[in-house]
């Protein structure tokens, strides 16, 4: 009988994680915080056809996938079933029927290994890749989160415990980015585009910056910033005049990150905190890596930047977040089912 009390927490363990929220497809297995395998299935081609994700077929995708990504991470682990200590598995939040394919997996897997089985709230598996990056990394820290569903700075005090320093209004950088790339006229991705095209451009465009004026409360706001861009298009093409696509990139581009920076590196430095890390989509983007190590230097605070391998969605952050919760003894029942939104905390 499958019963969550009865396990017990080994020093080590093997942890294999599966994540399915999105149009990734992916397995990794860790032991103890050293990455054995790594494994990757995405339908994000397919996707781009469509110009963004289309739920069912990412559902039929991660069903026709899962079974052999999970089969090629235990082959490049060269372990066994038998040596996994426990199954973590992203539940939430992301596309409905795209986790259930992942959950349904990860439940059949520990139920038949008796292992306990973790469920991992894809944005704090977004936080613990930077324990990917610096497996010895010791709470406390600030940590800088930006994804397509969430923008927040975090002050993380424990392996399982943090603080909410601030957050959006309302839209998240990923989202915003993914609305400039369809204003701009930018295939799926919209993220990586953007900042390609930026790339060739100078930040000649002013637009509004996504920080809010709230002396209570720290806010960003990027349903405005997104607005502007739109106005701007609109403008110059009722004047008939070009648009400078590689401009208004790389001004979006700075309007949208520059607040991020420079307000994590003071959360930093008012708590006393002097290391910072970074998690989610929007930290591959090179501008922001790039800035966020200056300012970071600037102010002699130690920076644990993840690889931009572990900052798009995969199964190693879903691994690590995994461990945190095994070693606290958060086992999930088979009964959990998975939620399409959940809160951060």
């Amino acid at each position: 009988m499958y019963d969550v009390s009865n396990f017990k927490i080994k020093p080590n363990p093997v942890i294999l994680g599966i994540e399915s929220s999105c149009d990734e497809t992916a397995c990794a297995i860790i032991r103890g915080r050293r990455l054995l395998a790594n494994q990757i299935i995405s339908s994000a081609q397919i996707q781009a056809k469509f110009g963004g994700v289309v739920p069912e077929i990412a559902s039929r995708a991660h069903t026709e996938a899962v079974d052999e990504v999970v089969n090629n991470a235990i082959l490049e682990a060269g372990i066994t079933l038998k040596d996994i200590d426990a199954v973590a598995v992203t539940y939430g939040a992301g596309l409905l029927g795209a986790l259930l394919v992942g959950l349904s997996f990860a439940k059949g897997l520990a139920y038949s290994l008796n292992v306990p089985l973790i469920a991992v709230n894809h944005i704090r598996g977004h936080m613990a890749s930077a324990y990917l990056d610096e497996p010895d990394l010791k709470p406390p820290f600030i940590t800088l989160l930006a994804s397509g569903g969430h923008t927040a700075i975090l002050h993380t005090k424990s392996l399982t415990e943090f603080e909410v320093l601030g957050g959006t209004s309302d839209d998240a950088c990923g989202e915003a980015f993914d609305k400039c790339a369809r204003v701009l006229g930018l295939p799926y991705p919209g993220g990586p585009n953007v900042q390609r095209m930026a790339e060739g451009g100078n930040c000649t465009i002013s637009l509004p910056q996504c920080l809010v004026r709230n002396p209570e409360r720290l806010q960003f706001s990027y349903s405005g910033l997104k607005t502007a861009v739109i106005n701007y298009c609109h403008n110059k093409e009722q004047k008939g005049e070009e648009i400078n696509k590689a401009d208004l990139a790389a001004s979006f581009q700075k309007a949208a990150i520059d607040p991020l920076i420079k307000k994590t590196v003071e959360c930093a430095k008012n708590l006393g905190v002097y290391t910072v890390t970074a998690g989610g989509g929007v930290i591959a983007n090179d501008y922001l890596r790039n800035q966020l190590t200056c300012a970071c230097k600037k102010e002699n605070i130690k920076l644990v930047l993840p690889e931009k391998k572990y900052c798009t969605d995969n199964a190693a952050m879903i691994a690590s977040e995994g461990l945190n919760q095994y070693l606290e003894g958060n086992f999930a029942s088979l009964d959990i089912n998975a939620k399409a939104a959940i809160p951060l905390k």
